[in-house]
C-alpha cells in the first residue's frame, strides 16, 4: 500500500507550508533534496502525505542546531521504508550530532580567541596566522609559498 493511497489525508503545498511554518520555496527545496516527497495530481499539483509535517519539523529542528542538509538526508534515508522519524530516532541521531556540534563549538572558540591576535598582527602570515594557517598546516604539506606572486609588466 502506497504512502499516498489515502488521498483524504494529503496536504497541498500551501497547507503544508501553513502548518509547518516553512515557506513554500523551502518545501520545494526540501523535496528537490530528497528530504520530503509528494505525488502529483492529474492537474500536476503536489500532494504531501500528512507525515510530511513531522519530516519537515525534523529537518527544521536539525537545521536550527547547524546540521547540514546532506547529513539530515543521510539520516532520513537510513530509516526503514522512509519512515517518519520518531522520538527514538531523534534521540539516537542527536547523540551522534552532539559530538559534531561539540567539535564545531570548540573550533569556533579557538577562532574567536585568536581573532584579535590576527587583526592585531596585521600581517596574516601564513607561518603564524591561526586563521589562515591553523596549526601550521601549510608547513606540514611542503616547503614553499602557497600563493602565486603578483607579476607586474615592466614599464617601457
Amino acid at each position: 500500500m502506497s504512502q499516498f493511497s489515502d488521498k483524504t489525508h494529503e496536504l497541498t503545498v500551501g497547507q503544508l507550508s501553513e502548518r509547518s511554518g516553512a515557506a513554500v520555496s523551502a518545501l520545494h527545496f526540501y523535496e528537490s533534496k530528497g528530504l520530503i516527497s509528494s505525488r502529483r495530481t492529474t492537474g500536476n499539483q503536489r500532494r504531501y502525505p500528512r507525515d510530511a509535517l513531522r519530516r519537515v519539523a525534523f529537518v527544521r529542528a536539525a537545521q536550527r542546531v547547524g546540521i547540514p542538509l546532506a547529513t539530515i538526508r543521510e539520516a532520513l534515508a537510513e530509516l526503514p521504508e522512509e519512515r517518519t522519524p520518531d522520538r527514538d530516532d531523534w534521540a539516537r541521531l542527536s547523540h551522534v550530532w552532539r559530538k559534531e556540534l561539540d567539535e564545531r563549538i570548540k573550533q569556533l572558540g579557538r577562532l574567536r580567541d585568536h581573532l584579535t591576535d590576527c587583526i592585531g598582527c596585521g600581517c596574516l602570515s601564513l607561518e603564524t596566522c591561526v586563521l589562515s594557517n591553523p596549526e601550521d598546516a601549510f608547513g606540514r604539506q611542503m616547503a614553499g609559498s602557497r600563493l602565486m606572486p603578483v607579476r607586474y609588466k615592466d614599464a617601457d
